[in-house]
């Protein structure tokens, strides 16, 4: 019966991949979840608990992130071992995490029955979603709340974030075995915590939030479309900057054109007067201009990976702050970095931008910039985000060939939009490069794996949202909250009745 168990905890993990983008299966968020609690009601011990959540977790991460082996061997050119190594290693971290969960949810929250597959299992969860987004750099990818960019709940999102759907979700995967195993009342409460978070959240998605800040603005977003094992070619440089310079010359006359991230071949610092030119041209034709690059400090020393604003005024960067571990920065020790030179492996780093970063000003617009994943990060984007009347983000999923993991990657990108209600312009390499709507909707998208400019109009946009304002601290608050007021009172007689009796 273990084996059986931990097999269908293994087989709800994988499925519950298929609740997020490409695939949109979105009731998967609610059942995976619940056939999860209520196997973990059935364990008989902790560490039963903990090998259920390591096997749903296992599942998860191996279905939900086995594209990191095309970016690590296939363009990465490490060897097999390694990208094996790396992928197992982030699957085992992360199935981790739901191992603890697992245990402290058999040994202390789901005895509790109804309250705790209601209450206390959702509060745990969420802390944990939380805390994995965050801590040593974090993992915030599949996030629950993600898989709900087209369903109801997705009205909560201004209000708390994509935390806040995620605890709906876990709401609901209680109720549904609250419905399964409990009798009498109880049976209503669970009906009406199922349903009540989707009433509510169809009724906040009228809710505007926002407010529009005058006219409509254009936009032209640039896709290269440039094959990521020929980006770094010395042959291809110059085709690369040729097509791009075509490109924006066909773009000119929008208000705004948007290149893609770490868009020229090498550091913006060798391409000057390349830039100058794309500067001068765009201006005298009415457009400002945001250009993804990668650039030298003028120390010599350090490198970003950037966000070059051309308008007006002075030209000035963004520089990404949330960088990629053995992506963009390698946190080993010199030792191993002598390795992976040897080995013929990358081994140098960028740096990591200032988290004050003011909002980029081009083209009469303010504007919230982020760079690749680090848009799944929110509450770092809110402080540019509320001074901001548009959001923008720039990333190169080539390096995830044709999986799953640019869809789901504009499925965060839209969940900005929808949190900050505010348009959301993404300029992708080869893809998905879309213009996203205040609501979620993708009101205007790029053919993948094609060289194109794609047009379209924003509505900028002031206010803030609830979200905008106090973050995650609500929801998080409320689930420690919860979880100290429910178990505080047993803990604590339970260590009396243990003194008493010595």
């Amino acid at each position: 019966m273990t084996w059986i168990s931990r097999s269908l905890a293994l087989g709800c993990g994988l499925l519950l991949t298929l609740a997020f983008a490409p695939w949109n299966f979105w009731c998967l968020g609610l059942v995976c979840p619940a056939v999860l609690i209520w196997l973990w009601s059935r364990a008989p011990s902790a560490r039963e608990g903990a090998w259920l959540g390591f096997a749903f977790g296992v599942g998860t991460y191996a279905a939900g992130t086995w594209w990191l082996y095309i970016a690590i061997r296939v363009f990465g050119q490490a060897p097999v071992w390694v990208a094996l190594v790396v992928m197992g290693a982030l699957v085992l971290i992360m199935a981790a995490y739901q191992a603890a969960l697992g245990y402290v949810v058999v040994r202390w929250l789901a005895a509790r029955r109804a309250v705790g597959w209601l209450l206390l299992v959702p509060a745990a969860w969420v802390l944990l979603e939380w805390w994995r987004g965050w801590f040593l750099s974090g993992f915030p990818w599949l996030s629950l709340g993600y898989s709900q960019t087209d369903t109801w709940l997705v009205g909560l999102a201004p209000v708390g974030g994509v935390h806040l759907i995620s605890a709906a979700l876990l709401i609901g995967a209680g109720a549904l075995v609250t419905l399964l195993e409990a009798r009498g009342s109880l049976r209503a409460v669970a009906l009406v915590a199922l349903v009540l978070p989707w009433t509510l959240g169809l009724s906040l998605r009228a809710v505007q939030w926002t407010q529009a800040q005058g006219g409509t603005k254009s936009i032209a977003i640039l896709q290269g479309a440039v094959p990521q094992d020929m980006k770094w070619l010395e042959s291809n440089q110059q085709k690369i900057l040729d097509d791009y310079a075509a490109l924006n010359t066909q773009a000119q006359g929008a208000d705004l054109i948007v290149w893609p991230e770490s868009a020229l071949p090498d550091v913006a610092n060798v391409y000057a007067k390349y830039i100058g030119d794309i500067w001068s041209d765009s201006d005298r034709a009415g457009s400002g201009v945001l250009m993804g690059v990668m650039r030298q400090d003028d120390d010599g020393i350090r490198y970003f990976n950037s966000v070059l604003a051309l308008g007006k005024a002075e030209p000035h960067f963004y520089d990404k702050t949330h960088l990629v571990p053995f992506g963009e920065y390698f946190p080993v020790p010199h030792a191993v970095r002598e390795w992976l030179r040897l080995m013929s492996l990358p081994n140098s780093d960028f740096n990591a931008g200032a988290n004050d970063q003011p909002a980029l000003s081009v083209a009469g617009m303010k504007i919230a910039a982020s760079i690749c994943f680090e848009d799944s990060y929110p509450t770092s984007l809110h402080v540019a985000t509320r001074e901001s009347g548009l959001l923008a983000n720039v990333t190169n999923d080539a390096w995830f060939g044709k999986s799953g993991a640019r869809y789901q990657h504009l499925q965060i990108a839209r969940m900005r939009a929808i949190e900050g209600r505010r348009f959301l312009v993404r300029a992708a390499n080869d893809g998905v490069s879309a213009i996203i709507g205040p609501s979620g909707a993708v009101v205007a998208q790029a053919p993948e794996f094609k060289q194109v400019v794609l047009r379209g109009n924003i509505q900028l946009r002031n206010g803030t949202t609830p979200y905008l304002v106090v973050g995650n601290y609500p929801v998080i608050g409320a689930a420690v909250g919860l979880l100290a007021i429910m178990l505080g009172g047993p803990m604590t007689r339970r260590r009396r009745s243990t003194i008493s009796q010595d």
